[in-house]
């Protein structure tokens, strides 16, 4: 199955307290199949758009993804993981093995770059999460 996954991470201050949202959708006819989200402490924005990427793909592992376009609207994040970019903090190199890791169980996947305009569920479901910690 292809699937299209939405994702994004914030914290509020850099760091402090942060959550990660994703949201997974059949990439043929565009319907939702599963999101998730968490509360993720006190990490950074860079930190916790990897943890939402890493939501969002093992939901599609968990689906059976094959072919996966991952939207992130942290071009950051993005460029390292195309290998624009090499990757200095240890807890972000962490956070991309991660991902490698899990990249590895799909026939393929790109990484894309969006505008937070475009990214507006897993934005909004960011915020609900951090407004509901009360943070």
């Amino acid at each position: 199955m292809d699937l299209k996954i939405y994702s994004d991470g914030g914290a509020r201050g850099n760091p402090g307290p942060a959550s990660a949202a994703a949201f997974v959708f059949n990439a043929e006819n565009n319907d939702l199949l599963k999101f998730d989200a968490d509360y993720l402490g006190n990490s950074t924005n860079n930190q916790a758009e990897y943890e939402a990427l890493i939501l969002g793909l093992k939901i599609a592992e968990r689906l059976a993804g094959e072919n996966i376009e991952c939207f992130l609207d942290s071009e950051l994040i993005v460029k390292q993981l195309n290998g624009e970019y090499r990757v200095k903090d240890d807890k972000m190199k962490i956070l991309k093995k991660k991902v490698d890791a899990v990249s590895g169980s799909f026939k393929s996947i790109r990484f894309i770059h969006i505008p937070r305009e475009k990214n507006k569920f897993a934005d909004s479901l960011v915020n609900l999460i951090l407004d509901s910690a009360g943070k």
